[in-house]
């Protein structure tokens, strides 16, 4: 998309705007992300559009979600579904952290014997919690390395269906219940719990409890 309007970008003059252009008001809304996903108004596409022209930011933090998009959407091989949106987003709040100067410290490995208190220091800060307005999934990244992704999630209802080939899926149970389907058979997990999902297994996770269900979600490479 960037380059088929890399004519337009910049002024007649060749320069750019960006000096007189509200960058961080206008990414804050999310508009980008609604642009990618095709549920942007025709309002707010024509305002990336102009912002695009003007901006340099602009077209770069367009450029890092299509490739955000695009990568989560090859990584299980599959059309994007409801799960993929909230880590795009998480990404990108994560990638604003360390803009502002957050330094990300390495969570350890998921296993058997994880327990809550080994992630006090992303849990107890104030900022990993999800909005008011909790949507199926929510997402707070707070640590990647090149062996694992490691976030805090919160799932209201299910996780769609999905299928990892190169990452291992673990879970710790914070707060909540949920069952796992995983090949005709269910895992009930509740607080305290860590379950894996093996790779090449389809599965699917559906909330039990009346409050969601909040984990630590790893997912590392095989």
């Amino acid at each position: 998309m960037l380059n088929n309007m890399s004519d337009d970008f910049s002024s007649r003059d060749g320069s750019s705007n960006d000096e007189s252009f509200d960058h961080e008001n206008f990414l804050s809304t999310g508009i980008l992300e609604r642009y990618v996903y095709g549920e942007a108004s025709e309002e707010e596409c024509s305002a990336v559009h102009a912002a695009l022209k003007s901006s340099a930011q602009v077209r770069a933090s367009l450029l890092f979600v299509e490739l955000v998009a695009e990568e989560m959407a090859l990584l299980d091989a599959v059309q994007p579904d409801p799960i993929i949106k909230p880590f795009l987003f998480s990404t990108i709040d994560v990638t604003d952290r360390i803009k502002g100067g957050e330094v990300l410290s390495e969570a350890p490995l998921l296993n058997a014997q994880s327990t809550p208190a080994d992630f006090d220091i992303w849990l107890n800060r104030a900022d990993m919690v999800p909005p008011a307005e909790l949507d199926d999934v929510f997402a707070k990244i707070i640590s990647i390395t090149r062996a694992a992704m490691t976030a805090i999630v919160w799932i209201k209802t299910l996780a769609p269906q999905e299928v990892h080939h190169d990452q291992y899926e673990r879970f710790l149970i914070l707060e909540g219940s949920c069952d796992i389907h995983m090949e005709g058979k269910v895992y009930p997990l509740k607080a305290g719990s860590f379950f894996q999902i093996p790779l090449h297994v389809g599965h699917e996770v559906i909330i039990t409890s009346e409050i969601p269900c909040k984990a630590i979600l790893q997912r590392v490479a095989a």
